[in-house]
C-alpha cells in the first residue's frame, strides 16, 4: 500500500524541531494527525475575549486590548518584573487582568498601549484577581497584514503550556501550503458527500483552518463531524458482524432442569421487564453466535436475577457461568445472594442438596490458602456451575472445566484486558452479559457501547418502596448537623439501621487506594472535586466512628466501620453483624455503593456529599428502600447554596430517574475521554463529536455504517473508510470500544 501524503511524518515538512514539539506536547506524528487536529473555536479579531468570564486554573487564549506597562526591579534576586494590565472594553470596567512577565524586556518594549494582542497561557489567581504569568502572546495590530486576512476569524487550537494555540496554527498553515490536500484518501463515500451536500475533503480541511468567516468553519465542522461519526460507528459495526461470525456453543437449557426448579421456587412474581429481557437472554444463549449483551437497569431494578437466570440455563446446557466483580465486598454479597436465593439448589452433590442443583464457589485474593485450593478445583472441575470472584479470577491459576457465560458487574470499572484474560479461559467462544446500575444515555450507548446490544430494566420488583432525597445544607442551617443524628436515633427506635458514607478511610492518608484486588475503594468519583483542593477537609471513616460513639443522640447504639482497608474475615464479619442487624450505624466508604442488600436500613447520611457525583450518590442512596419501607437519604454539605457543586445534590434530590439523572451527569462532569479509560472529565478523544448534542449526526452515521458492513464486511470497496479506522482507532482506542 503506497504511502499517502496524510502519513508523512511531520519532520519531513517542518523539520526536527518543530515536529518534536508537536509529538511531545500534543501525541501527533503525521500530516493527517495534525490536520485533523482542529480548532476548538474561533475569535474574531474585532472582538475582544470576555476576561470575567476567563476559567481559573486552566490554559486560555484571549485577545485583550493593553491598558499600561511598568516594569520594576525584583527584590530578592536579579531581574525584574513586566506588569502588563489588559482590559476587554466592557462597560463596567471590571474587564480587566494583569500580566506579569519575569524578565520581560520583549513584552516592555512591544505591548504598548492602545495595542490588541493575543495572549496563551494558564489562568492564575493573586491578590483577590485573576492573572496569567509569562503567558505567550502575539500582536494582533501588526503593521502590514492583509485586509482580508483581518477580517478572518482566528482559530484557538486545544493548547499546552509549551506550545500556544498560533505555533499549532502555524505548523497547521504550513502544512496546508505545502501538501496536495487532493491525494487525502476521503473515508465519506462519494454517495453519502452528495446525499448530504457535504463540501469535499480539501476545501472542509482550508476552511476549518483557514476559515475566510464563520460560515465557512460552521459548514467545515459539519462535514468532518459525520466523518468522525461514520468512522467511530464503522468500527463498532464490524466488530459486531466479527462477533456475529463466531462459532460459540449454544446453551439452550432443559425444559425440567435447574433453571424451571427455581423459577417453580419463586416466592414472587418477576417484573414485565425481567420477563422480557429473560427471553431475549435465552434466545440469544440458544444461539450458535456468542451473545454480547449490556444489562442496565435502575438500583434495585432486579438485574442480579436476571442474570442468575441466564448462568442456570447455561449451567443446564453443561456449562459454566462466570461473574465478575469489582471489589471484595461485592463479590462476597453476590455470593451470599446467590446461595441464599439459590437455597438447596446450590448444594448439588452435598448432604441435603437438591439433586439438580449444582455448586456456588467465591474466589477473591485474600481468601486463605486451603479455600481457594478448593474454590480452584470446583472451578476446573466443573463441580461449581457459578464461580463468582473478583480480580482474582483473571490470574493464570483458575481453570474452568467449560466456561460458557461471562457475566461483568459494574463493567466500568474493568479495563479490557482484564475482560480478555477471563475470556481466554474458555475453550470456545463465551457469551457475554455486561450489567451496569448507572444508567446510561442512548447517544452514549450507541457511541461506547455500540457493539454490545442493550437492555434495560426500567420498572422496580414490587414491595421496593420509594426512596426521599434531601440536601442538607450546614452553611445556611448549621444546627441541622446535631439533627442528623436524632434523626438517626429515631429510625433506629423503630426497629431500622443506618448508613453514614464518608469520602475517605482517615485522615492522614492521601487519594485513597485499596490493598489486595479491591482498587475501588477510593473516595469519589472524578464527578467531584479532588478531596482538599479548596482547603476543606473531608469527612472520614475513622473520625466519624469515634465521634459517633461519643454523640449523646446515639448513645447505646452499636457504631461500625467498614471500608476497603479492613482484613477481609474483619470485613466479612461487619458485613454480617449488619445484615442480622446487630450493628445499628455503619460508618463506610463507598464500598457499599453497589450490591449491599441489607432490607432493613432506612436512612443514608451521606457527609461531604459534594465530593461526590451524581452517579455515585444516586447508587449509595439505592442501599436503602429495599425492604418495603420508605427509604431517606440525607446529602449533606457545607458549601453555599449557590456553588457550583450544589447543583450535583439538587439535581439528585429532585429525581430517583436514574436515567435523567444520567444526562444531568454528563452535561455536568463532560464526556471525558469516551474511547479511553478515562471515564469524565477531561478533553475527549472525540474531536468534534458530542454524544448528547449530535444524537441525529450518530443515528445517521449509525445506519450508514451498518448498511455498509452489511454489503462490504471487510470494508474492500471502502479503503479510505477502513484506513481512517485503523489510524484514528488505533488497537489500544479501538479495544476500548469492546466493551466485554
Amino acid at each position: 500500500m503506497r504511502t499517502t501524503e496524510s502519513q508523512l511524518p511531520l519532520e519531513r515538512l517542518l523539520g526536527k524541531a518543530s515536529a518534536g514539539a508537536i509529538e511531545k506536547n500534543l501525541g501527533l506524528g503525521t500530516v493527517g494527525e495534525l490536520l485533523l487536529y482542529f480548532p476548538r473555536r474561533y475569535l474574531n479579531r474585532g472582538e475582544l475575549t470576555p476576561i470575567n468570564g476567563l476559567p481559573f486554573d486552566e490554559e486560555v487564549t484571549l485577545i485583550a486590548r493593553v491598558v499600561s506597562v511598568n516594569s520594576r526591579r525584583m527584590r530578592q534576586r536579579k531581574g525584574s518584573i513586566t506588569d502588563v494590565v489588559v482590559a476587554d472594553d466592557s462597560a463596567s470596567g471590571a474587564g480587566s487582568l494583569k500580566i506579569s512577565f519575569f524578565n520581560g524586556w520583549r513584552a516592555e518594549k512591544e505591548l504598548r498601549p492602545g495595542l490588541r494582542a493575543m495572549f496563551s497561557g494558564k489562568v492564575g489567581f493573586f491578590n483577590r484577581a485573576l492573572t496569567l504569568t509569562n503567558p505567550d502572546y502575539v500582536l494582533i495590530d501588526a503593521d502590514g497584514v492583509d485586509a482580508e486576512l483581518a477580517k478572518a476569524p482566528i482559530p484557538v487550537y486545544p493548547a499546552t503550556a509549551k506550545l500556544p494555540s498560533w505555533k499549532i496554527g502555524n505548523a497547521v498553515a504550513a502544512l496546508l501550503d505545502a501538501v496536495e490536500l487532493d491525494d487525502f484518501p476521503d473515508p465519506v463515500p462519494q454517495e453519502t458527500s452528495r446525499r448530504e451536500g457535504f463540501i469535499g475533503l480539501p476545501e472542509a480541511f482550508r476552511m476549518i483552518h483557514r476559515p475566510a468567516d464563520a460560515g465557512q468553519w460552521q459548514q467545515a465542522r459539519e462535514r468532518f463531524r459525520y466523518q468522525e461519526a461514520l468512522v467511530l460507528q464503522t468500527a463498532l459495526a464490524r466488530r459486531r458482524a466479527q462477533t456475529a461470525a463466531q462459532q460459540a456453543v449454544s446453551r439452550p437449557g432443559l425444559e425440567h432442569g435447574l433453571l424451571a426448579e427455581f423459577d417453580a421456587a419463586l416466592p414472587f412474581t418477576l417484573t414485565g421487564g425481567q420477563q422480557t429481557v429473560g427471553r431475549e437472554l435465552a434466545g440469544e444463549l440458544a444461539a450458535e453466535s456468542p451473545m454480547h449483551r449490556l444489562l442496565q437497569g435502575e438500583v434495585g431494578s432486579g438485574k442480579t436475577l436476571v442474570a442468575l437466570r441466564a448462568m442456570l440455563q447455561v449451567i443446564d446446557s453443561g456449562g459454566q457461568a462466570a461473574l465478575l466483580a469489582p471489589t471484595e465486598v461485592l463479590a462476597s454479597q453476590h455470593y451470599q445472594s446467590i446461595r441464599r436465593t439459590l437455597g438447596p439448589l446450590a448444594e448439588g452433590g452435598m448432604l441435603g442438596g437438591h439433586e439438580s442443583g449444582t455448586q456456588v464457589v467465591l474466589l477473591t485474593g485474600t481468601m486463605p490458602a486451603a479455600a481457594k485450593k478448593e474454590a480452584l478445583l470446583a472451578a476446573a472441575s466443573g463441580q461449581a456451575g457459578i464461580v463468582i470472584g473478583t480480580h482474582a479470577l483473571l490470574s493464570d491459576q483458575v481453570q474452568f472445566f467449560d466456561l460458557g457465560l461471562i457475566v461483568v458487574d459494574e463493567q466500568h470499572r474493568f479495563g479490557v484486558e482484564q475482560r480478555d484474560a477471563l475470556r481466554a479461559k474458555a475453550a470456545h467462544p463465551p457469551h457475554l452479559l455486561v450489567m451496569t446500575a448507572t444508567p446510561i444515555p442512548r447517544t452514549v450507548a450507541m457511541t461506547v457501547f455500540g457493539d454490545l446490544e442493550t437492555s434495560v430494566l426500567r420498572e422496580l420488583p414490587a414491595g421496593r418502596a420509594p426512596i426521599s432525597t434531601f440536601v442538607v445544607g450546614l452553611a445556611e442551617n448549621p444546627a441541622w448537623f446535631s439533627r442528623l443524628w436524632q434523626r438517626s436515633r429515631e429510625e433506629i427506635e423503630a426497629g431500622h439501621q443506618v448508613y453514614v458514607v464518608c469520602p475517605r478511610i482517615g485522615e492522614t492518608e492521601g487519594a485513597e487506594s485499596s490493598s489486595g484486588d479491591e482498587p475501588d475503594d477510593s473516595g469519589p468519583d472524578t464527578g467531584a472535586p479532588d478531596g482538599g483542593e479548596d482547603g476543606r477537609s473531608m469527612a472520614s471513616v475513622l473520625e466519624v466512628v469515634e465521634q459517633l460513639r461519643q454523640e449523646p443522640a446515639l448513645s447505646g447504639c452499636r457504631i461500625e466501620a467498614l471500608h476497603g482497608r479492613l482484613d477481609p474475615a474483619e470485613k466479612s464479619r461487619v458485613m454480617a453483624d449488619f445484615a442480622a442487624g446487630s450493628i445499628q450505624v455503619l460508618v463506610s466508604t463507598t464500598v457499599v455503593e453497589v450490591g449491599v442488600d441489607v432490607h432493613n436500613a432506612t436512612l443514608m447520611v451521606i457527609l461531604d456529599a459534594d465530593r461526590f457525583g451524581i452517579s455515585q450518590l444516586h447508587q449509595l442512596r439505592g442501599r436503602v428502600g429495599r425492604g418495603g419501607l420508605p427509604g431517606t437519604a440525607l446529602l449533606v454539605t457545607e458549601l453555599e447554596p449557590g456553588h457550583p457543586s450544589r447543583r450535583r445534590l439538587d439535581a439528585v434530590a429532585a429525581t430517583t430517574d436514574g436515567f435523567e439523572l444520567s444526562q444531568e451527569d454528563l452535561k455536568l462532569r463532560r464526556e471525558g475521554d469516551i474511547l479511553g479509560a478515562n471515564q469524565s472529565g477531561g478533553r475527549s478523544t472525540l474531536r468534534l463529536l458530542r454524544v448528547l448534542e449530535h444524537e441525529s449526526v450518530i443515528e445517521m452515521a449509525r445506519a450508514d455504517a451498518n448498511r455498509i458492513i452489511a454489503a462490504d464486511p471487510e470494508l474492500a470497496a471502502h479503503p479510505a473508510l477502513r484506513e481512517a479506522i485503523d489510524a484514528s482507532l488505533n488497537p489500544e482506542k479501538e479495544a476500548f470500544l469492546e466493551r466485554g
